[in-house]
């Protein structure tokens, strides 16, 4: 990003709401404007907000088909059929296939029961012909898919006339058609009375395996085993955080580090971090490692580490998905390297709106984490691409104003396949097609893009003065979490704060130390070092940030994370 300036706009507060807020809850008003721009307007839904119970997760026999599902499992346990559990190899197609498999297997660990996880290069995302044929030469009668499915219509009508039966369980948004499954779980079909749409794959996983537990009269414990599992789920998929999931994820913490499975344990380990698992770390830390499996290498260590109950035996398996992470990394940062050095090399880049960049020996697995990279850089919609086979495989990444998924489909007669939604996608096409699929995507991103929609936009919550940040408002903001998408960390602004001493810290950093009105702050700013030699001495700072514990030598104060800073308007 280097010292681009950056659009801030500071959120409305209804008022009205605020006030009762204020007046029910008697806290801070920043807080109680933050809580009714979150929809939040009185004493019981701020409680709900606050402590969120598991009693008020919606009955999973809501779901259209889940009684048909949960006896066609019952049936198959009873008759010895065999069952294949089958999900994507990403954090939540993985957490799902383990969740259901681990469940299944505890119910009747007699069953004829295995799993299978796609091969993300042979196989490609969602079911596959090769796993239905895996399916029919083992003589599996019943396939369960997590996380995928719901568009596989000709596979599913092939396992069909094999005589395999299939449950999908998918939060993806359903096209006009559906599969001849015996049973779809997924809120988001148009006639589902589900409340909550917005499960992912793994908690469309928990709610079948709640439902099984209801209808065979088992204690609750037997699924609340699994939430830290969705929980982990839910941070890698970046799915709202609201609603159910809020639930999920704030009860899947919480157990996390109450009494934490074996795989938490192993990884967290590994990951050589000290502090208590939040929603960032799962997100952070745990995710990326599970992640790296089926990008480097084969997803199914992940399931197997998932569903190993010996403490040394996870310690081993953790240790391969570290090992995967480690090349991941070292793939990404030389890639990113590589594209950063070609865009800066071409001459026309300043003047395009988008962003394409390929080359035949880059990893497939980790192109989506460069184009997130050079996004973040540039600010503009990202493709990379790399050759797979005799085609060339893409990830597009992009900016809020343009929808990358109805960008491509603009360019449909260039590519072979595509996939995706607003913000990300994927495609397929061939070489001779580059050069035209550059230039049209540019031609979509010059027509559609206002100049303002690329200067990347701060959203802040609330203007606040530095006398207002104590601990006990802290103490507020922290019961605030898990945050995440439609529930994201409060973001503040200070106006007029005078410089108190802020310098660079390592030649890239800077710590900051400002007053108003008699109140003292201190913060740190990432990477902030060049935009600060070009501020105007002497003059007021405008400081955007996050507020955050900083524990050095055995002490904890309160410090901004800076965003981003400018001088005071006169």
């Amino acid at each position: 990003m280097g010292t681009r300036d950056k659009r801030w706009r500071i959120l409305d507060t209804p008022s009205v709401e605020q006030q009762t807020l204020v007046r029910e809850l008697k806290i801070h008003p920043v807080i109680c404007g933050i809580l009714a721009q979150r929809g939040l307007s009185d004493f019981e839904a701020a409680k709900k907000y606050f402590r969120p119970s598991l009693a008020d997760c919606h009955d999973p026999f809501l779901m259209k088909s889940m009684e048909l599902a949960v006896d066609r499992i019952i049936s198959a346990l009873k008759n010895n059929e065999a069952i294949l559990v089958y999900g994507d190899y990403d954090v939540d197609g993985t957490t799902s296939v383990a969740l259901v498999f681990d469940f299944l297997h505890k119910l009747k660990p007699s069953a004829k029961l295995d799993y299978y996880i796609p091969n993300r290069y042979k196989e490609g995302y969602g079911l596959s012909a090769q796993g239905i044929a895996y399916a029919e030469a083992n003589g599996f009668q019943l396939l369960i898919t997590l996380d995928c499915g719901i568009k596989s219509i000709e596979l599913i009508e092939v396992a069909r006339t094999k005589g395999i039966d299939t449950i999908v369980c998918d939060h993806h948004l359903p096209g006009e058609d559906l599969p001849n499954a015996v049973a779809i779980l997924n809120a988001k079909q148009k006639d589902c009375p589900y409340p909550f749409k917005e499960l992912c794959g793994c908690g469309v996983g928990y709610k079948l395996v709640q439902a099984l537990c209801q209808k065979l009269g088992l204690p609750e414990s037997a699924y609340l085993q699994y939430l830290e599992w969705v929980a982990t789920a839910i941070a890698a998929d970046i799915v709202p955080v609201n609603g159910e999931n809020r639930i999920l994820a704030f009860h899947g913490i919480q157990k996390a580090n109450t009494q934490p499975s074996t795989w938490i344990k192993a990884l967290m380990e590994l990951s050589r971090s000290e502090q208590k698992i939040s929603i960032g770390n799962l997100s952070f830390l745990i995710g990326p490692r599970i992640n790296a499996a089926g990008r480097m290498d084969d997803a199914k260590k992940a399931v197997q580490l998932f569903i190993e109950k010996d403490g040394e035996k996870a310690k081993a398996l953790a240790q391969l998905l570290q090992s995967d992470n480690s090349s991941r990394k070292e793939a990404d940062a030389m890639i990113t390297e590589e594209a950063i050095r070609m865009i800066e090399a071409d001459e026309s880049f300043p003047y395009r709106k988008s962003t394409v960049v390929y080359a035949p020996h880059w990893h497939k697995g980790v192109i989506g984490i460069v184009a997130s990279r050079l996004l973040e850089r540039y600010y503009k919609p990202t493709i990379v691409l790399t050759k797979s086979g005799d085609y060339w495989a893409g990830s597009a990444r992009s900016i809020p104003g343009f929808n990358i998924h109805d960008a491509l489909d603009e360019c449909r007669q260039l590519l072979k396949a595509f996939g995706g939604h607003y913000f990300a996608a994927g495609m397929t096409l061939e070489e001779e097609n580059l050069e035209a699929f550059s230039s049209q995507l540019d031609e979509i991103a010059t027509r559609v893009l206002s100049d303002e929609q690329m200067v990347p936009e701060i959203i802040i919550d609330a203007e606040i003065e530095p006398k207002d940040l104590t601990t006990s408002f802290y103490k507020i903001l922290e019961q605030m979490e898990p945050f995440g998408p439609e529930n994201p960390r409060p973001v503040f602004c200070i106006k007029n704060a005078i410089d108190k001493g802020c310098r660079i810290v390592k030649n890239e950093h800077v710590r900051f130390e400002i007053e108003k009105e008699g109140a003292r702050m201190q913060g740190i700013g990432f990477n902030m070092a060049e935009k600060f030699l070009q501020k105007k001495e002497e003059m007021p700072l405008d400081i955007v940030f996050t507020l955050e514990e900083n524990h050095y030598n055995n002490q904890t104060t309160l410090q901004m994370k800076v965003i981003d800073f400018r001088t005071s308007a006169s």
